[in-house]
């Protein structure tokens, strides 16, 4: 049985120890936090998924050659800079920042990836990095402090663990994740970071993370951008003991399922927190030819600016949730489509049906609407997640980097 672990965290699965500190790459204000260390006390098996921007940051393209070898035991994650744009200066950069908290945590250099996040265009301020890295103090009950840390326009932290039984012995999934602007993945969200203490094959863990990544981060929408950042590391350590979980084993559904779970918690608390939005946006497509249809099609829906800002309006205009499934280029019978509105059954073969409006626009006045479009074509189904568009979405944006 799955079981949430209570003010659950990174650090939350045993072996692994995390801290973070001030740096000086934000703007100082309580409590605030920049630099953080997240590290197994012995080697993990490693897997990751890395953004599809055709321009990167440096520290994803050094973290993307070390995750290769399938095996790290930490990664140093800064906020404030994205190291992005900047040169061969960012790839130096980060190979000194992997360094100075590799060498400062006690394990090899190579064995430290680096995450970044923040404003592109700016070099990372090393002489800040250098002289504060070494206060970053890696505890057992660190993973709330690097949960902060990674924080750039969130408000609020964002991070979660799971236990469950599996081949008879407990293990525990923790995760963090930031990003509530410049999301509409394709590999992953921002960053995301997930450990584990069940010992998992390398290989096998590459593909339950990529499951587990296209129906959470990959389905969650707040802009329509894509990060030059995007990351979701998993590392997983063995410290519970017990058999190798590998494909086809007893316990490989059960990870999965787990896994998933997390991946989907996290990347909902993503949306919840967009950039100036006021509600969570649950699209749900059923009844498409094929997952991957429903999966377009959900995705396209969530990401409608005109959806969102029919949300934030409470507005039961529902012509543009068919204009946004017509616009994502799958197959459908438009005879033959039935949509409901936070549960309120709207539309049926297609055609508008009886309902009373002051109660659907009442239904939308909450924090969490959904949608339900049935294409019943076929058996395909999916959710995405998004949130509504908003005035002070706009005005943020509008004077980001003054």
């Amino acid at each position: 049985m799955l079981e949430l672990v209570h003010e659950g965290s990174v650090t939350s699965p045993k072996g692994y120890l995390a801290g973070a500190t001030y740096a000086g790459l934000k703007t100082l204000e309580e409590d605030t936090l920049d630099l953080g260390i997240l590290m197994s006390q012995e080697p993990a098996a490693l897997a990751a998924t890395f953004t599809t921007n055709r321009i990167e940051s440096p520290s994803v393209t050094l973290s993307r050659q070390r995750a290769s070898k399938g095996v790290a035991k930490g990664v140093v994650a800064n906020s404030g800079c994205a190291n992005c744009c900047v040169g061969s200066q960012g790839l130096a950069d980060a190979k000194e920042l992997a360094f100075l908290a590799a060498n400062h945590a006690g394990i090899g250099p190579d064995e430290m990836l680096v995450c970044s996040t923040g404003m592109i265009g700016v070099e990372l301020p090393m002489a800040l990095l250098r002289q504060n890295v070494g206060n970053v103090d890696v505890t057992a009950d660190g993973g709330h402090l690097f949960a902060r840390a990674i924080m750039t326009t969130d408000s609020r932290p964002k991070d979660m663990a799971v236990s469950l039984e599996m081949d008879g012995r407990r293990v525990t999934i923790g995760g963090a994740a930031k990003g509530v602007g410049m999301v509409h993945p394709n590999m992953a969200t921002m960053l995301a970071f997930i450990t584990t203490d069940a010992a998992v094959e390398p290989g096998f863990l590459g593909t339950v993370l990529r499951q587990a990544v296209g129906v959470s981060f990959n389905m969650i929408d707040v802009d329509g951008d894509q990060s030059t950042n995007d990351t979701v590391l998993l590392f997983a350590n063995g410290a519970a003991g017990g058999p190798v979980t590998e494909a086809g084993s007893d316990s490989a559904g059960v990870f999965q399922d787990a896994l998933t779970y997390v991946c989907i918690g996290l990347a909902k608390e993503l949306a919840r927190d967009g950039e100036g939005a006021q509600r969570l946006v649950e699209v749900v497509v059923d009844g498409a030819r094929t997952e991957a249809d429903a999966r377009v099609a959900a995705r396209e829906i969530a990401s409608s600016s005109l959806v969102k800002a029919m949300v934030h309006g409470g507005d039961p205009n529902w012509g543009r949730i068919m204009m946004a499934l017509g616009k994502s280029g799958i197959e459908v019978d438009e005879s033959k489509i039935d949509l409901f509105l936070s549960d309120i059954h709207i539309v049926h073969d297609g055609k508008a049906i009886p309902y009373f409006k002051d109660a659907v626009v009442s239904a939308m006045n909450v924090p969490e609407v959904g949608f339900r479009v049935s294409l019943n074509v076929g058996e395909g189904s999916a959710t995405a997640w998004g949130c509504d568009l908003t005035e002070e979405y706009v005005t943020f944006n509008s004077a980001y980097s003054t």
